[in-house]
């Protein structure tokens, strides 16, 4: 089910950000892509991503490529977030979310147009506020905190699914501990130079694992800024 969050008009965009565009980048995650779940198609259809990044490169938000932007981080290409988002909900769509790493905020924003509760932290102060503004904007009813990653958020613990946005050398204990049982945890595992997209699942017997694929994410950093 979709939600009912509305985008503004001013919004939608013009040209290479257009509705049109959007249509054509979905058209290609399903057909070359793989992307089968037409509710993440849906969810990417309706949501302007040339609102998470920097104007000057708007014309390319619509290419399945990652971004820059800013403070050494990226807005993950479409291929991804769609991928990660499928991989989350294919058991069943999750009511509440952490996400670690909230970056631009499109990953989250992604969830929260499915009628997804999302919680999102964020270890750069600098991005966190601007993904709060995008939130805003849109009238999505996000919860973020800049707070290191690692740390994840235990005050609203147990989540039904956590996904982590940037990669490390393995599963962050603390966010196992916050998963609830029969949850499911997508994240990037590996070195800096190429992770495996790893889905665990917790249940009463254990931690049962897959391997997704290969990707690339920026590391998974201890502290704040």
């Amino acid at each position: 089910m979709m939600s009912p969050y509305l985008i503004k008009p001013e919004a939608k965009g013009l040209g290479m950000t257009s509705q049109r565009a959007r249509d054509r980048m979905v058209d290609r995650l399903r057909s070359e892509g793989g992307i089968r779940d037409e509710r993440v198609l849906n969810a990417l259809r309706v949501l302007p991503r040339h609102l998470f990044i920097e104007e000057a490169l708007s014309s390319r938000a619509y290419e399945d490529t990652a971004l820059p932007i800013g403070k050494g981080q990226t807005i993950s290409q479409p291929w991804v977030v769609a991928k990660m988002t499928e991989a989350l909900i294919e058991h069943g769509m999750p009511k509440k979310v952490l996400e670690i790493g909230t970056g631009s905020g499109y990953q989250g924003s992604v969830l929260a147009t499915l009628g997804i509760e999302v919680f999102t932290v964020e270890r750069i102060e600098e991005l966190l506020r601007q993904a709060r503004r995008r939130f805003r904007n849109l009238g999505l009813n996000i919860r973020s905190k800049h707070v290191d990653g690692h740390i994840g958020w235990a005050e609203y613990a147990p989540f039904d699914a956590i996904i982590v946005t940037a990669g490390a050398a393995a599963i962050v204990p603390e966010l196992l501990e916050q998963l609830s049982e029969g949850g499911t945890l997508i994240a990037p595992v590996g070195g800096s130079n190429v992770q495996k997209l790893l889905r665990l699942r917790k249940t009463i017997d254990g931690i049962s694992q897959e391997d997704l694929g290969n990707v690339v994410f920026v590391p998974l950093v201890t502290g704040i800024i």
